[in-house]
């Protein structure tokens, strides 16, 4: 079938690009780092933003859009955040090709369309949305700004990876504005909530929320707020970050405001957001080596039906059935999908909607429509069963609910049994290169043991856990006092 996947044992990079590419969520693109998302793919990541998009709206968020494009001048304006992200910026200089004499059918860049001003393409869009506010913010009647966009960015990654890390990727940015730096941290932790809700009850995904060292921090905030998730090789990966900005960028773009005292202050912010990065972590943190493994609650397919029939009579009845099995499936708000088509075999279909990751398949022959029964496989343990149709709609759907529960449970087991503690540097790093998984160690709060460590093991400092136990101890590296532990782990 042309489908074979390199085991996780084997090449566990190997494996998860193979799920990608077969499993019809992306392709590689004719642009160096920069990916395609096929059908398969955008109906996943659809389904994710509808979700979060309407959790945005429950906290009181509404939609806008701001220019791809952002001046230079705007871009240096917030000096942490520009020197920052400056490795990784894309830069228009022209406005305009023209035919090239020297080299017929070629074009050239004409050099007389010398933009006036570079435009850098957005790698964040704190800058033109800064620039922005200013104009909307005088007093604070004007306060909160509750604002969040859908759109792309560009960050210039040397080494990319589909989903995880490409040149453009998707992602939705909130930019948030406050009266108070108070009511600023109140939505940023807020919006970390949302995340771990929606990355643990949608995505089936456990994570740990926490703080970011200084080291790690957003480049132009004063606390970064994060959920780290564990992938299936002992990695962890950052799910999702929110922002307190302080008053930088307000102080940056002179954005201030007239307070219930008639006294003049700089605005307070916040930002937050996640990408398609998501969709990597989704298939890094359930699927198998015989393909993807997806949550029911954001699965494009939840189930499909398979027909085993001879001839055009056979074939009838079984779509009679199965008709009504679909309307009732729908309209539990069930997606379900009918492959019917005649050019390929029983066979072929169950090992293509399990190389797929969709949730529940059922197969219904002649026989079985004699005996009132189909066959129901649940993707997630491979366990088959042969199951009455009298109500077979309710059974569905409750199935569909225990697989949701059931890899949340899995994947939670597998991320608590690679929490580690230790207080001895020789044992960390042997548990980093053996075991993997978040090692919880005393860290003297400086930011040269954080390199240090970093240079000697390749872990990092991936949070600081939220209501994490204040403890006397020695860092694992220096022995200098330390008030708490912090997880380190491998990341991507």
């Amino acid at each position: 079938m042309g489908k074979e996947i390199t085991s996780r044992a084997q090449d566990y990079s190997q494996w998860y690009n193979d799920l990608v590419i077969k499993g019809s969520l992306a392709d590689y693109s004719a642009v160096r780092g920069c990916m395609v998302i096929k059908p398969y793919g955008f109906a996943l990541w659809e389904n994710m933003r509808d979700v979060l998009d309407r959790m945005f709206k429950d906290t009181g968020h509404q939609n806008a859009y701001f220019p791809l494009f952002v001046p230079k001048s705007l871009f240096e304006a917030e000096e942490k955040n520009a020197e920052g992200f400056a490795k990784e910026c894309a830069v228009v200089t022209h406005y305009r090709l023209k035919a090239d004499p020297n080299n017929k059918g070629k074009l050239m860049v004409d050099p007389e369309a010398k933009l006036e001003e570079e435009l850098v393409v957005r790698p964040t869009s704190e800058a033109i949305i800064w620039n922005t506010y200013k104009g909307w913010i005088q007093s604070y009647r004007d306060l909160p700004i509750l604002v969040n966009q859908w759109a792309n960015v560009v960050r210039w990654e040397m080494r990319t990876r589909l989903f995880l890390r490409t040149a453009e990727f998707l992602w939705q940015e909130g930019h948030t504005a406050h009266a108070t730096a108070a009511e600023a941290i109140v939505e940023t932790k807020k919006m970390l909530e949302v995340y771990a809700d929606f990355v643990e009850n949608w995505m089936a995904l456990p994570v740990i929320k926490g703080v970011k060292s200084p080291n790690e921090r957003f480049a132009g905030a004063e606390d970064t707020y994060c959920i780290e998730a564990l992938m299936q090789d002992g990695k962890a990966l950052q799910a999702g970050t929110s922002h307190f900005l302080g008053q930088n960028f307000a102080k940056a773009f002179d954005v201030k405001f007239t307070d219930r005292d008639n006294k003049l202050d700089y605005v307070w912010a916040t930002s937050w957001g996640v990408s398609t990065r998501l969709i990597g972590a989704l298939v890094m943190a359930h699927s198998d080596d015989d393909g993807l493994i997806l949550p029911p609650r954001i699965a494009p397919v939840q189930v499909v039906i398979v027909p085993i029939y001879k001839g055009d009579e056979q074939k009838a009845q079984i779509d009679e059935k199965v008709g009504e099995i679909v309307k009732n499936l729908k309209a539990m708000g069930v997606s379900v999908k009918y492959d019917d088509s005649d050019n390929a075999r029983p066979g072929w279909k169950f090992a293509e909607y399990e190389l797929k990751g969709v949730p529940v398949r059922m197969a219904i022959g002649a026989r079985d429509l004699q005996n009132n029964v189909v066959e129901v496989a649940r993707r997630d343990t491979k366990e088959k069963n042969t199951v009455s149709m009298d109500g077979i709609e309710a059974y569905v759907k409750n199935l569909l609910d225990e697989i949701q529960t059931s890899m949340f449970t899995k994947a939670r087991q597998f991320r608590d049994e690679r929490i580690t503690k230790t207080d001895n540097w020789d044992e960390f790093v042997q548990l980093l290169d053996n075991k993997g998984g978040f090692v919880s160690a005393h860290w003297d709060g400086t930011a040269e043991t954080e390199d240090k460590i970093k240079e000697l093991c390749k872990a990092t400092i991936r949070c600081i856990p939220l209501d994490n136990p204040q403890e006397e101890g020695k860092c694992i590296l220096t022995g200098n006092p330390s008030t708490q532990r912090v997880l380190f782990a491998r990341a991507y």
